[in-house]
């Protein structure tokens, strides 16, 4: 309880107080994402608007173990919004493992994300864990998910609707507890609407959006 109104007061005095709540509410939100930075292990720098926006979404998305959706121009730093999450999610002391999707080869894409067993292909010596079991209960940052051929896509939300991966050449599944936070430099909307990517996939990642704002709106 902040304060206590009569019933004979004045509604004047009623407005004045639940303003005051308010601003007192605000200033301890703001206090509380300070605190959260205030052993500067962030990378991101800078104390423009923009950049105390950005940083309060972090600590205030962070906790929630939703997937997260990361945008913003190449170079603005979605890694280290994506680090970030995974520091002040509770998950610090777990892996965080980055994969950029545009980095790998198409035909390996399955393979890295879901692992493979021995003999699924050519070159498959050894049975390998993909990306997903490799995090373990961290979290899985997949950087250019606009990059991901149709077929990957698809069987990246099956993945994220049933909570396991399937192994190439494997039929056991596999249940994973990595925290999936996705960043793009694409406009996702025009890539679904140019069937580029798939809608229902960007409806699975899209849980949480933090834009990440370009350098120029952050000159300090």
């Amino acid at each position: 309880a902040y304060g206590f109104i009569d019933k004979g007061d004045p509604v004047e005095r009623v407005a004045r107080e639940v303003e005051s709540a308010m601003e007192r509410r605000q200033l301890l939100a703001e206090v509380g994402m300070l605190r959260t930075y205030a052993a500067d292990d962030s990378a991101l720098v800078g104390d423009s608007p923009a950049m105390r926006k950005l940083k309060e979404s972090i600590a205030r998305i962070a906790p929630i173990p939703s997937t997260v959706l990361i945008i913003g121009e190449s170079g603005s730093g979605k890694e280290l919004v994506a680090r970030d999450v995974h520091r002040l999610s509770g998950r610090e002391r777990e892996p965080f493992i980055a994969l950029n999707c545009a980095a790998i080869p198409e035909q390996l894409v399955e393979s890295e994300l879901f692992g493979h067993e021995r003999g699924a292909f050519t070159g498959a010596h050894a049975t390998r864990k993909g990306a997903f079991e490799t995090a373990g209960k961290g979290t899985l940052f997949l950087d250019e998910i606009g990059e991901l051929p149709l077929q990957a896509q698809a069987k990246l939300l099956r993945a994220l609707e049933e909570g396991h991966v399937v192994r190439v050449g494997a039929s056991r599944p596999v249940p994973f507890a990595a925290r999936i936070v996705a960043a793009t430099n694409r406009d996702l909307d025009h890539e679904v609407a140019e069937r580029r990517f798939r809608e229902d996939l960007l409806f699975r990642l899209d849980v949480h959006t933090l834009r990440v704002p370009p350098l120029r709106e952050r000159r300090s």
